[in-house]
């Protein structure tokens, strides 16, 4: 770490001009030549009286900001700044919260596959006194962890490895990890089981637990699917070109467990995740054929590229069987969501009004937007099937996230307690703070629920 720390002045557009008029001659000449103006991000570096460095004046643009504005502006700061000490000159007027996590979220680098990869030195940031620096620390190894895996080809990431994710994770953590798989998954978990059949790369249900007996019991579900081909209805290229992320529900649930140990939140907690591969060869499950499910339903496959949900539906299903407190699922699951809201702005479903919009309130305090949709039950009946209990992809894709969060409904015990996040996990284009690449989304708002309920 730099030796010297160094202040940052942030300024309004309001405030620059007066500020701009009490400085010296040199100090106005140095803001002049630099074409320095008070718009939002836009930095300079001051002159001490020695020719160094004295601190950076920083322009936070037109008041007021909202925690957004200020966090994605600490991204950026930490990702142009030279390598330096930092701290704010004065306490910002909001969000100084969410100015230290856009900090250390903007520091995140994916380098597993660089040729004898360094990272820059990044600048550090002194955290504000009205900050929980453990809070920031948590929430930053957690995203950083999702993201890791997210971001790591299939090839190096499938069952196997996120089994190891899940092991390594457990170990860190004092928890317990089952694995059920084989004959035992064919038989316990049909769904699970018949999407990961046609690939070499055995299925499993990954069972975590975190036990905290007396605790309220929260259980998160991650779609864990390690790479989708689409099966026998077989993707395109270029819609297949980003599959290695279609575990990122996985990854998230994983993240918000170790933000949740990490931060000690008392909850007895246990993860499911169905860990598969959704591949092509003569023994994958096919379009028409008819799979009973863990609870019993039997499910038409009108579409073996909505597996997403029949893996969930399992894991849904069980559960469920334990009645716990609470119930979140993440998942990658539809391109509807993506065209309603894009790659920012997660769906997020409940049984519930009031847990949804809790959840929500909650998400915008750690800047972890998410966006109420409704279970809209007139589409209930787009789930029908003339031969089984319901079918897993409505013809015409109209409304298609809300019935694919319909169908996990009918896999759930109480919908009231029910969260579902419909998450896409990529940054699709590069920007200050936001690399190409995986984004962990969902996290810190679950755990922010959480904390709040339980804590």
């Amino acid at each position: 770490m730099p030796a010297a720390t160094l202040p940052l002045h942030w300024i309004s557009a309001g405030e620059y001009p007066a500020w701009r008029g009490e400085q010296s001659e040199a100090l106005r000449q140095w803001l002049d030549s630099s074409g320095f103006t008070p718009d939002r991000g836009r930095w300079l570096l001051l002159p001490g009286i020695d020719g160094a460095t004295s601190g950076v004046l920083v322009a936070i643009g037109k008041e007021p900001l909202d925690d957004r504005a200020i966090f994605w502006l600490g991204a950026a700061l930490a990702d142009q700044l030279p390598f330096a000490s930092y701290r704010l000159a004065r306490p910002l007027p909001t969000g100084e919260l969410a100015f230290m996590l856009g900090w250390t979220q903007g520091g995140y680098r994916f380098q597993r596959y660089k040729l004898a990869a360094t990272l820059p030195q990044r600048p550090h940031l002194e955290a504000p006194a009205t900050v929980d620096s453990r809070y920031v620390a948590a929430a930053t190894s957690a995203s950083a962890f999702a993201r890791d895996l997210i971001n790591t080809p299939a090839n190096d990431m499938g069952p196997d490895q996120l089994q190891q994710a899940a092991a390594g994770l457990t170990e860190r953590c004092n928890g317990e990890l089952r694995v059920v798989r084989d004959a035992s998954l064919t038989g316990q978990f049909p769904l699970i089981a018949a999407v990961g059949q046609g690939s070499p790369r055995a299925p499993r249900l990954l069972d975590l637990r975190f036990a905290r007996p007396g605790a309220p019991r929260i259980t998160l579900v991650g779609k864990g699917v390690c790479f989708d081909t689409g099966g026998l209805d077989m993707k395109p290229s270029a819609n297949m070109a980003l599959m290695k992320k279609d575990m990122g529900g996985a990854a998230c649930a994983l993240g918000t467990a170790q933000m949740l140990h990490d931060l000690n939140v008392p909850v007895d907690l246990r993860v499911l995740i169905p860990a598969v591969e959704n591949s092509v060869d003569g023994n994958s499950f096919r379009p028409g054929d008819v799979w009973r499910s863990r609870k019993g339903l039997t499910v038409e496959i009108t579409n073996t590229d909505a597996e997403g949900r029949l893996v969930l539906a399992d894991a849904l299903a069980l559960a469920s069987e334990t009645t716990p407190e609470l119930l979140v699922d993440f998942a990658t699951l539809t391109g509807a969501a993506r065209v309603a809201l894009g790659p920012e702005l997660p769906a997020a479903f409940s049984g519930s009004q009031g847990l949804l919009q809790e959840l929500i309130s909650k998400a915008d305090t750690v800047v972890d937007p998410l966006w109420p949709m409704p279970l809209w039950d007139a589409y209930d009946e787009d789930l029908g099937s003339r031969i089984a209990d319901l079918n897993n992809a409505p013809a015409g894709g109209m409304a298609g996230s809300i019935t694919a969060a319909l169908f996990l409904r009918r896999f759930v015990t109480d919908p009231a307690r029910w969260i579902h996040l419909d998450i896409y996990g990529w940054n699709l284009k590069v920007r200050p703070g936001r690399p190409q690449g995986a984004e962990a989304q969902g996290i810190r708002a679950v755990v922010e629920l959480l904390r709040q309920r339980f804590a």
